[in-house]
């Protein structure tokens, strides 16, 4: 089944919903899925037997400036050998959505890695700490605004500048 034909499939599924779908942009064409809703559609998407995506094979956060996160969803069907990918954004000052992990046991790794990286709270995870950087960490570091601090538990963490030796 090919793009066009999913989103179609989506779109009919949920008529009440704001589904909209993007594919003038580089990269793998994508369907916009608003944040309180990706349980529901996920769910449909897994379980539809035309569809049948039962791998997320990646999940990642990406800072969206000003003032918003993006997440995306990377979704695989072995059966039916398609693929589709989804996003859903929120706002930093919320960054709420709900965690997939029951629906997609992979997730659990990603949504903590998403965590702790760009600061994406998905709620309902059943260990949502973080999973790369120390718990006492400050900040998220793949946000645009990050500000690094210069030094952790008396390590320095700036870097030299290599153009400067």
């Amino acid at each position: 089944m090919n793009f066009n034909n999913q989103v179609s499939r989506i779109k009919e599924k949920f008529a009440d919903l704001e589904i909209k779908s993007e594919e003038s942009q580089a990269g793998d064409p994508y369907v916009w899925v608003p944040a309180n809703k990706i349980t529901e559609v996920l769910t449909f998407l897994r379980d539809d037997e035309e569809l049948a995506f039962d791998c997320l094979s990646n999940l990642t956060g990406v800072d969206a400036p000003p003032d918003d996160l993006d997440v995306v969803y990377h979704m695989f069907s072995y059966n039916k050998q398609h693929s589709l990918t989804l996003k859903v954004r929120v706002s930093k000052s919320k960054p709420d959505v709900a965690s997939v992990e029951k629906l997609y046991p992979t997730a659990n790794w990603q949504e903590r890695e998403a965590y702790d990286l760009i600061g994406v709270n998905f709620t309902g995870h059943s260990d949502l700490r973080r999973i790369m950087l120390p718990d006492d960490w400050v900040g998220h570091p793949l946000r645009k605004d990050y500000q690094e601090e210069e030094e952790y538990r008396g390590i320095d963490t700036t870097r030299p500048n290599l153009l400067e030796m």
